[in-house]
């Protein structure tokens, strides 16, 4: 792949015009808009900018962190501008994970077409390139920045400082004899594949040779019958065929003759260990495995809070770009909060907050473009109004002209089922959840995910919570007046024709699990403060799952939380809880865990919940879990790690000290987390060799992720890398960690190689 992009880089018309450069103008807000010269450079992977035709350049993007390229059209910052700037002539960058949207307006429709097309296609180059053409291109990346004075030969100075980059420590000697063994034209330089050759030699992996000897009887081949051991005993394929073992040797053999004769070379070997099929994620986990006939409280629901918050929730800018990111991730319940807005057009943003306004029409828009970009299954509008009756008919206008067909407006077999509909009933389809008038049309409000923003989520939270506080049972009469006479002071009345859209998710207030037994429905659902759902599981966790069992329940994160942070969701699932929403634009632990544990499934934002979370009989505790879960025992032996990054800048001179830290994360009794010692001085082929042990009492629930980081004996080690997976999506064996950023974006090809072993039953520590 990577020739088929030089190829191209030196035919294409586009690529060879974005090679010479264009002026175009960078817009970072209305008043923001530079000249700048922008340019393609000869790698074909990065451009680079400057102030002036001729001025020094700095790198601008990689083209492996671009995910798409939308026109001017679809851009909200370059709409705001029309009578400035001609949309036609601008486009946005749109970048993996939450760096911001980089939008260019060019000279002329034909420039901004150039740019467009030619990064499209790179896009699709790099997107297409496989394990082994990402190592070339990287190589290619490294090469051209040790390469100092571009002359396409690398000297020996040059490869030392380019090592010290690539987080190598090595011995002067023994490099200077790499780089002469490599040096095959005697010049004194190495170009480019000699610099291969080299790079090749610096990456020898004694303990994966030592693995292929140890299966091969000459040590130079595995033949057809030693691989299929390897399969069966050490990767644990079971059901591993002769035909499987063939059809690996044909995918990963470099050697033409090597798959003639049926034989693995142990470059063949370590590209099936670095390939998808040696992945920890298991493949038949990736594509849409789970049954999606099963109701819908019987999944777990991908779900995003304030969605339209990119930022902090007081001042943060809303904007549909939240709701884009958020779609595009597989996410499938949004959240939209609305309120009065000027010209009779309602807006959305954190009520009471300086938070900036979007149309709620656009918003809906954007739903309606990218609600099944991901996912065919159904996305969940979480309506929050605030809207006097004239403009939530407008809201009821716009989600039936906007939405069009993909609105769910009337049950699906025009009658009332007696449970909710399955994801594969409601493929295509968007719900709304709110407000909905009951047949007294007594219009009483009930309890509301009121977020008031400085007023407080958390002050409506102490308000009503402390009611709630010493008892899970209905409350006194006494207490149920107060609360009914704080809801009239705010009360507003409900439009029917915003209520007729609100088919299978009527939001009701929560009293108590005996209440909503006993007077509600399958097609009603509560939303929960984190606060409220955490004591609620500790109080009284059987009857909170039970009630997941046949009804939604949303959770989401307490109004203290300005700063956008998040909880761990893994609590919440663990009582079967469906939609707990998160504050997807904040990287960190907690959405690691949300991301990895949607991993699975197609990526489709909806996860089986195990069969004892669908039992409506169930006698789990999230608390106290007790047989006849299967219990298990997992061995991890952290063996090595392959090209870590050196991702804090202030430490550029020095060479990382990696650790590998293990966390599960499950129900209470399962929650660990062990490490390794750190291997100094070496971030390019650490090797630990340590064994950790886990024992795991309920692994339906239980999540694992694995972090790299910097030892820094002064302060917190710093974060290198990590990868997030549901245990049950663990394959066996020996496998690579391909490892992630924190925004969850691929540090090509950093990873770390373990060995999986997993065991029935609580037993010692054998390792």
């Amino acid at each position: 792949m990577a020739s088929l992009l030089q190829d191209r880089l030196t035919t294409d018309q586009d690529l060879l015009l974005m090679q010479e450069g264009m002026p175009m103008r960078k817009v970072r807000s209305k008043s923001w808009k530079k000249l700048r010269y922008f340019r393609l450079q000869n790698d074909g992977m990065t451009v680079w900018h400057a102030r002036q035709a001729r001025g020094s350049a700095k790198p601008s993007f990689s083209i492996s962190d671009v995910e798409t390229i939308r026109n001017g059209h679809d851009s909200e910052l370059l709409r705001s501008l029309t009578e400035e700037l001609p949309l036609e002539q601008g486009f946005t960058v749109v970048f993996h994970g939450r760096r911001s949207n980089l939008d260019l307006v060019a000279n002329s429709v034909e420039e901004a077409q150039i740019w467009m097309r030619g990064l499209h296609l790179l896009v699709d180059l790099v997107t297409s390139m496989d394990h082994q053409e990402r190592l070339d291109q990287w190589l290619s990346d490294w090469f051209q920045r040790g390469d100092k004075n571009q002359d396409g030969k690398m000297s020996f100075q040059e490869v030392q400082r380019l090592l010290h980059l690539m987080n190598v420590e090595m011995d002067q000697e023994y490099a200077f004899s790499l780089f002469q063994a490599a040096d095959t034209s005697q010049s004194g330089t190495l170009e480019g594949e000699e610099f291969v050759e080299f790079y090749k030699a610096l990456t020898k992996r004694a303990e994966v040779q030592e693995l292929f000897e140890s299966f091969s009887a000459d040590g130079q081949k595995l033949t057809l019958l030693e691989f299929l051991d390897f399969l069966r005993e050490e990767q644990k394929e079971r059901d591993c065929t002769s035909e499987l073992a063939l059809e690996l040797i044909d995918r990963y053999e470099p050697s033409d003759s090597g798959k003639l004769r049926h034989v693995l070379s142990m470059d063949g070997f370590l590209s099936y260990l670095c390939s998808k099929d040696g992945d920890i994620f298991n493949p038949a986990c990736l594509p849409i495995y789970q049954d999606m006939t099963q109701p819908l409280n019987h999944y777990f629901i991908c779900s995003s809070h304030n969605t339209y918050l990119v930022g902090d929730q007081l001042c943060g800018q809303s904007s549909v770009e939240g709701y884009i990111r958020a779609l595009k991730r597989g996410c499938r319940c949004v959240e939209v909060d609305v309120w009065d807005g000027p010209s009779g057009e309602p807006v959305v943003y954190h009520g009471h907050t300086l938070t900036s306004r979007i149309l709620f029409k656009d918003v809906v828009a954007t739903v309606a473009q990218y609600a099944f970009q991901t996912s065919d299954y159904p996305v969940i509008l979480s309506l929050e109004t605030h809207c006097s009756w004239e403009q939530q008919q407008t809201m009821a206008r716009h989600l039936t002209e906007i939405l069009g067909e993909q609105l769910l407006s009337t049950t699906l077999d025009g009658v009332l089922p007696t449970q909710l509909p399955s994801p594969e009933e409601l493929r295509r389809k968007i719900l709304v959840k709110g407000k909905k008038l009951t047949l007294e049309e007594d219009l009483e409000y009930e309890e509301e995910e009121v977020e008031p923003g400085l007023e407080g989520e958390h002050e409506s939270e102490l308000v009503l919570e402390s009611q709630f506080e010493t008892e899970s049972e209905p409350e006194p009469q006494e207490q149920n007046l107060q609360i009914k006479d704080k809801k009239k002071k705010s009360k507003t009345i409900l439009c029917p024709a915003l209520s007729s859209l609100v088919i299978y998710l009527k939001s009701v207030s929560f009293r108590s699990f005996t209440h909503s037994k006993k007077h509600y429905h399958f097609y009603e659902i509560s939303s929960f403060s984190e606060t409220k759902a955490k004591r609620l599981i500790k109080e009284a966790g059987n009857e909170f799952v039970q009630h997941n069992t046949w009804q939604l329940s949303r959770v989401y994160p307490s109004g203290l939380r300005t700063d956008s942070s998040n909880y761990n969701p893994q609590e919440l699932w663990n009582a079967g809880c469906q939609m707990v929403a998160m504050n997807m634009q904040t990287a960190g632990l907690e959405m690691d865990i949300c991301d990895g544990h949607f991993r699975q499934n197609g990526g489709c934002g909806y996860v089986l919940k195990p069969d004892f979370l669908r039992d409506n009989q169930s006698s789990f505790h999230p608390e106290r879990p007790i047989s006849p879960f299967k219990a298990q025992t997992l061995l991890i032996q952290v063996i090595s790690g392959q090209q870590l990054p050196k991702l804090n800048k202030t430490k550029e001179g020095s060479i990382v000290d990696p650790l590998v830290k293990v966390q599960i994360f499950g129900v209470r009794l399962d929650t660990a987390r062990q490490e390794t010692n750190y291997v100094e001085n070496n971030g390019f082929n650490p090797y630990w060799g340590q064994t950790l042990c886990f024992r795991v009492l309920v692994p339906e629930l239980a999540m694992l992720r694995f972090v790299v980081m910097d030892y820094d004996w002064k302060s917190r080690n710093d974060f290198i890398g990590q990868y997030t997976l549901p245990w049950s999506c663990m394959q066996q064996g020996y496998r690579h960690i391909h490892l992630l950023s924190k925004d969850g974006i691929s540090l090509c090809p950093a990873s770390i190689f373990v060995y999986i072993c997993i065991r029935e039953g609580l037993e010692g520590d054998e390792s």
